[in-house]
Protein backbone atom coordinates (compact mmCIF):
# COMPACT_ATOMS: atom_id res chain seq x y z
CA UNK A 1 0.00 0.00 0.00
CA UNK A 2 1.40 3.41 -0.96
CA UNK A 3 1.89 6.16 1.55
CA UNK A 4 -0.68 8.32 -0.33
CA UNK A 5 -3.34 5.64 -0.10
CA UNK A 6 -2.63 5.16 3.57
CA UNK A 7 -3.16 8.89 4.25
CA UNK A 8 -6.35 8.90 2.20
CA UNK A 9 -7.70 5.95 4.15
CA UNK A 10 -6.90 7.67 7.43
CA UNK A 11 -8.64 10.86 6.28
CA UNK A 12 -11.72 8.87 5.24
CA UNK A 13 -11.77 7.11 8.60
CA UNK A 14 -11.54 10.45 10.42
CA UNK A 15 -14.43 11.81 8.27
CA UNK A 16 -16.57 8.76 9.08
CA UNK A 17 -15.78 9.13 12.77
CA UNK A 18 -16.68 12.87 12.67
CA UNK A 19 -19.94 12.14 10.89
CA UNK A 20 -20.81 9.41 13.37
CA UNK A 21 -20.09 11.73 16.29
CA UNK A 22 -22.36 14.41 14.77
CA UNK A 23 -25.14 11.88 14.28
CA UNK A 24 -24.75 10.72 17.87
CA UNK A 25 -24.71 14.28 19.18
CA UNK A 26 -27.85 15.09 17.19
CA UNK A 27 -29.52 11.94 18.53
CA UNK A 28 -28.58 12.91 22.11
CA UNK A 29 -29.98 16.43 21.62
CA UNK A 30 -33.24 15.03 20.26
CA UNK A 31 -33.51 12.56 23.16
CA UNK A 32 -32.88 15.38 25.64
CA UNK A 33 -35.54 17.54 24.02
CA UNK A 34 -38.04 14.68 24.19
CA UNK A 35 -37.24 14.06 27.86
CA UNK A 36 -37.64 17.75 28.67
CA UNK A 37 -40.91 17.94 26.73
CA UNK A 38 -42.29 14.86 28.47
CA UNK A 39 -41.21 16.25 31.83
CA UNK A 40 -42.92 19.56 31.12
CA UNK A 41 -46.12 17.79 30.03
CA UNK A 42 -46.01 15.59 33.11
CA UNK A 43 -45.43 18.59 35.34
CA UNK A 44 -48.30 20.46 33.72
CA UNK A 45 -50.48 17.38 34.12
CA UNK A 46 -49.63 17.18 37.81
CA UNK A 47 -50.28 20.90 38.30
CA UNK A 48 -53.46 20.61 36.29
CA UNK A 49 -54.51 17.56 38.27
CA UNK A 50 -53.83 19.31 41.55
CA UNK A 51 -55.68 22.40 40.37
CA UNK A 52 -58.63 20.29 39.24
CA UNK A 53 -58.57 18.40 42.55
CA UNK A 54 -58.55 21.65 44.51
CA UNK A 55 -61.40 22.96 42.38
CA UNK A 56 -63.39 19.80 43.01
CA UNK A 57 -62.75 19.99 46.74
CA UNK A 58 -63.84 23.61 46.80
CA UNK A 59 -66.83 22.96 44.58
CA UNK A 60 -70.06 22.67 46.61
CA UNK A 61 -71.79 19.32 46.39
CA UNK A 62 -75.40 18.98 45.28
CA UNK A 63 -76.81 19.33 48.80
CA UNK A 64 -74.69 22.39 49.55
CA UNK A 65 -75.88 23.90 46.29
CA UNK A 66 -79.47 23.06 47.24
CA UNK A 67 -79.01 24.73 50.63
CA UNK A 68 -77.77 27.89 48.91
CA UNK A 69 -80.49 27.91 46.25
CA UNK A 70 -82.28 31.24 45.88
CA UNK A 71 -85.27 29.76 44.07
CA UNK A 72 -87.04 27.02 45.99
CA UNK A 73 -89.64 24.71 44.51
CA UNK A 74 -92.01 23.90 47.36
CA UNK A 75 -94.47 21.00 47.31
CA UNK A 76 -98.16 21.64 47.14
CA UNK A 77 -99.99 21.61 50.48
CA UNK A 78 -97.40 23.83 52.15
CA UNK A 79 -97.35 27.48 53.25
CA UNK A 80 -95.00 30.05 54.72
CA UNK A 81 -91.58 31.13 53.49
CA UNK A 82 -90.17 28.58 51.04
CA UNK A 83 -93.11 26.31 51.84
CA UNK A 84 -91.55 25.14 55.09
CA UNK A 85 -94.81 25.27 57.04
CA UNK A 86 -96.39 21.83 56.75
CA UNK A 87 -99.68 21.45 58.60
CA UNK A 88 -101.90 18.39 58.17
CA UNK A 89 -105.40 18.13 59.58
CA UNK A 90 -108.82 19.75 59.68
CA UNK A 91 -108.91 23.53 59.75
CA UNK A 92 -111.55 23.31 62.49
CA UNK A 93 -109.05 21.71 64.91
CA UNK A 94 -108.18 24.36 67.49
CA UNK A 95 -104.76 23.15 68.55
CA UNK A 96 -101.67 22.03 66.70
CA UNK A 97 -99.20 19.31 67.64
CA UNK A 98 -95.70 20.24 66.50
CA UNK A 99 -93.74 17.13 65.54
CA UNK A 100 -89.96 17.35 65.03
CA UNK A 101 -88.39 14.29 63.40
CA UNK A 102 -85.33 13.10 61.47
CA UNK A 103 -86.03 10.32 58.97
CA UNK A 104 -82.93 8.33 59.98
CA UNK A 105 -83.68 8.66 63.71
CA UNK A 106 -84.22 5.22 65.33
CA UNK A 107 -86.12 6.71 68.28
CA UNK A 108 -88.44 8.47 65.82
CA UNK A 109 -89.05 5.08 64.25
CA UNK A 110 -89.93 3.65 67.67
CA UNK A 111 -92.29 6.57 68.28
CA UNK A 112 -93.98 6.22 64.89
CA UNK A 113 -94.38 2.47 65.25
CA UNK A 114 -95.91 2.85 68.72
CA UNK A 115 -97.84 6.09 68.38
CA UNK A 116 -98.11 7.00 64.69
CA UNK A 117 -101.44 5.26 64.12
CA UNK A 118 -102.97 7.05 67.11
CA UNK A 119 -101.76 10.40 65.78
CA UNK A 120 -103.29 9.68 62.36
CA UNK A 121 -106.65 8.74 63.90
CA UNK A 122 -106.65 11.83 66.12
CA UNK A 123 -105.88 14.09 63.16
CA UNK A 124 -108.57 12.47 61.04
CA UNK A 125 -111.05 12.96 63.87
CA UNK A 126 -110.16 16.64 64.13
CA UNK A 127 -108.76 16.34 67.65
CA UNK A 128 -105.79 18.51 66.63
CA UNK A 129 -103.66 19.33 63.59
CA UNK A 130 -100.05 18.22 63.09
CA UNK A 131 -97.27 20.58 62.05
CA UNK A 132 -94.30 18.60 60.78
CA UNK A 133 -90.73 19.92 61.00
CA UNK A 134 -88.09 17.73 59.36
CA UNK A 135 -84.47 17.54 60.49
CA UNK A 136 -81.32 16.20 58.78
CA UNK A 137 -78.70 16.36 61.55
CA UNK A 138 -78.06 12.59 61.58
CA UNK A 139 -76.43 12.94 58.15
CA UNK A 140 -73.80 15.06 59.88
CA UNK A 141 -73.30 12.88 62.94
CA UNK A 142 -73.35 9.50 61.16
CA UNK A 143 -72.21 10.70 57.73
CA UNK A 144 -74.36 10.30 54.66
CA UNK A 145 -77.30 11.98 53.01
CA UNK A 146 -80.26 9.71 53.78
CA UNK A 147 -82.01 12.20 56.07
CA UNK A 148 -81.86 14.90 53.41
CA UNK A 149 -82.89 12.55 50.60
CA UNK A 150 -85.81 11.11 52.58
CA UNK A 151 -86.98 14.61 53.51
CA UNK A 152 -86.92 15.56 49.83
CA UNK A 153 -88.93 12.42 49.03
CA UNK A 154 -91.42 13.35 51.75
CA UNK A 155 -91.83 16.63 49.91
CA UNK A 156 -92.63 14.65 46.75
CA UNK A 157 -95.26 12.70 48.70
CA UNK A 158 -96.70 15.91 50.16
CA UNK A 159 -97.02 17.25 46.63
CA UNK A 160 -99.37 14.33 45.94
CA UNK A 161 -101.53 14.86 49.05
CA UNK A 162 -101.29 15.36 52.83
CA UNK A 163 -102.63 11.84 53.27
CA UNK A 164 -99.90 10.40 51.03
CA UNK A 165 -97.35 12.34 53.05
CA UNK A 166 -98.55 10.90 56.36
CA UNK A 167 -98.74 7.35 55.01
CA UNK A 168 -95.30 7.60 53.39
CA UNK A 169 -93.79 8.97 56.60
CA UNK A 170 -95.26 6.01 58.47
CA UNK A 171 -93.83 3.60 55.88
CA UNK A 172 -90.34 5.11 56.13
CA UNK A 173 -90.41 4.60 59.91
CA UNK A 174 -91.96 1.13 59.77
CA UNK A 175 -90.19 -1.95 61.09
CA UNK A 176 -90.19 -3.31 57.55
CA UNK A 177 -88.37 -0.42 55.91
CA UNK A 178 -86.53 1.67 58.51
CA UNK A 179 -82.77 0.90 58.43
CA UNK A 180 -80.27 1.00 61.24
CA UNK A 181 -79.10 4.54 61.93
CA UNK A 182 -75.64 3.72 60.58
CA UNK A 183 -77.09 2.27 57.36
CA UNK A 184 -77.63 5.12 54.89
CA UNK A 185 -80.24 3.28 52.78
CA UNK A 186 -82.42 6.37 52.41
CA UNK A 187 -79.63 7.92 50.32
CA UNK A 188 -80.72 5.65 47.47
CA UNK A 189 -83.62 6.94 45.38
CA UNK A 190 -84.45 3.39 44.35
CA UNK A 191 -85.01 2.41 47.99
CA UNK A 192 -87.20 5.44 48.69
CA UNK A 193 -89.32 4.50 45.68
CA UNK A 194 -89.47 0.90 46.88
CA UNK A 195 -90.85 2.12 50.23
CA UNK A 196 -93.33 4.34 48.40
CA UNK A 197 -94.74 1.35 46.54
CA UNK A 198 -96.29 0.29 49.87
CA UNK A 199 -98.46 3.43 49.78
CA UNK A 200 -101.46 3.23 47.44
CA UNK A 201 -101.30 6.87 46.33
CA UNK A 202 -97.58 6.60 45.51
CA UNK A 203 -97.32 3.10 44.05
CA UNK A 204 -96.28 3.42 40.41
CA UNK A 205 -96.81 7.19 40.61
CA UNK A 206 -94.54 8.51 37.83
CA UNK A 207 -94.69 12.14 38.96
CA UNK A 208 -93.66 11.17 42.49
CA UNK A 209 -90.85 8.95 41.18
CA UNK A 210 -89.60 11.68 38.84
CA UNK A 211 -89.54 14.22 41.66
CA UNK A 212 -87.55 11.83 43.86
CA UNK A 213 -85.04 10.94 41.15
CA UNK A 214 -84.58 14.52 39.94
CA UNK A 215 -84.40 15.98 43.45
CA UNK A 216 -87.20 18.44 42.74
CA UNK A 217 -87.61 19.21 46.43
CA UNK A 218 -83.96 19.05 47.51
CA UNK A 219 -83.76 22.80 48.09
CA UNK A 220 -87.06 22.72 49.96
CA UNK A 221 -85.71 19.91 52.18
CA UNK A 222 -82.65 21.99 53.03
CA UNK A 223 -84.82 25.01 53.91
CA UNK A 224 -86.98 22.76 56.07
CA UNK A 225 -83.85 21.44 57.78
CA UNK A 226 -82.78 25.03 58.43
CA UNK A 227 -86.19 25.66 60.01
CA UNK A 228 -85.48 22.81 62.42
CA UNK A 229 -82.00 24.16 63.17
CA UNK A 230 -83.49 27.56 64.01
CA UNK A 231 -86.26 26.12 66.20
CA UNK A 232 -84.09 25.57 69.26
CA UNK A 233 -85.17 21.92 69.44
CA UNK A 234 -82.20 19.77 70.43
CA UNK A 235 -83.27 16.25 69.51
CA UNK A 236 -85.85 14.04 67.83
CA UNK A 237 -88.56 13.07 68.25
CA UNK A 238 -89.77 16.21 70.00
CA UNK A 239 -93.46 16.98 70.48
CA UNK A 240 -94.77 20.41 71.37
CA UNK A 241 -98.18 22.01 71.81
CA UNK A 242 -98.74 25.65 72.74
CA UNK A 243 -94.96 25.98 72.79
CA UNK A 244 -94.64 23.39 75.58
CA UNK A 245 -92.99 19.98 75.25
CA UNK A 246 -95.21 16.92 75.45
CA UNK A 247 -93.51 14.13 77.36
CA UNK A 248 -94.37 10.81 78.91
CA UNK A 249 -95.52 11.18 82.51
CA UNK A 250 -92.53 11.36 84.86
CA UNK A 251 -90.11 11.66 81.95
CA UNK A 252 -88.44 14.33 79.82
CA UNK A 253 -88.79 12.18 76.73
CA UNK A 254 -91.54 11.86 74.14
CA UNK A 255 -94.18 9.19 74.89
CA UNK A 256 -93.39 5.94 73.14
CA UNK A 257 -96.67 4.07 73.56
CA UNK A 258 -100.22 4.93 72.51
CA UNK A 259 -101.41 5.03 76.15
CA UNK A 260 -98.59 7.33 77.27
CA UNK A 261 -99.22 9.58 74.30
CA UNK A 262 -102.99 9.80 74.78
CA UNK A 263 -102.58 10.76 78.44
CA UNK A 264 -100.00 13.41 77.57
CA UNK A 265 -101.91 14.86 74.61
CA UNK A 266 -105.25 14.99 76.47
CA UNK A 267 -103.54 16.91 79.25
CA UNK A 268 -102.05 19.33 76.70
CA UNK A 269 -105.41 19.79 74.96
CA UNK A 270 -107.05 20.78 78.24
CA UNK A 271 -104.37 23.29 79.15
Amino acid sequence: MSKRNSQANKAAARERLRAERERQAKKDRTRKQVVVAVSVVAALAVVGGISYGVMQLNKPDAWEAAADAKNVTAPKNTSGKDGTTVVVGKSSAKKTLELYEDSRCPVCATFEQGVGETVSKDVEAGKYKVQYVGATFIDNTDNGEGSKNALSALGAALDVSPEAFMEYKAALYSAEFHPEESDDKFAKDSYLIEVADSVDALKGNKDFQKNVEEGTYDAWAMKMSKTFDNSGVQGTPTLKMDDKKITAEGSENAPMTADEFTKAIDKALKA
